[in-house]
């Protein structure tokens, strides 16, 4: 049983076109780990997808952190500097992140704020309205005694 070739062309659906390219990508991304162990290789990958999302795959040991026994002080001071720029920007995305999510959180408790407020007007308006209706008069001239059996003579 052999698979059956597929035609290379667009794929119309959207979200098999998504799950296609989230299967093939994992496999790239296996197949350039598997070159790079396999063969020693220095492997760069990189993949945008439709939406413009960035991903990546870099096989290199050194930034790692591995094989720099071999490295002199100006090399290892080079490799530290471009470790800190990527660690700045990966810092730098972090905060932005966190003032957005702050963002979205703060707006959400202000439109919470306000239900609450209107909820209350709500509830305040309907309990003013059966406070103010006419209560009901107690009329205790009524007789609500219950006799039983024959009327006793008098």
């Amino acid at each position: 049983m052999t698979r059956k070739k597929i035609q290379i062309k667009k794929i119309d659906n959207t979200t098999a076109r998504q799950v296609t390219f989230s299967k093939r990508r994992r496999g790239l991304f296996k197949k350039a780990f598997e070159l790079s162990t396999l063969c020693d290789a220095d492997i760069a990958l990189i993949v945008f997808s439709a939406t413009g999302k960035l991903f990546e795959y870099a096989s290199s040991r050194k930034i790692k952190g591995e094989e720099l026994h071999g490295m002199d002080i100006e090399q290892l001071q080079k490799l530290e500097k471009v470790l800190e720029v990527g660690l700045s920007r990966v810092l730098e995305t972090k905060g932005e992140r966190f003032l957005e999510e702050i963002t979205v959180l703060q707006r959400k408790g202000v439109q919470l704020m306000a239900e609450n407020q209107r909820l209350k007007q709500s509830s305040e308006s309907i309990s003013n309205i059966y406070n103010s209706s006419d209560p009901p008069q107690d009329n205790d001239s009524s007789n609500t005694s219950l006799k039983l059996g024959l009327p006793f003579p008098k």
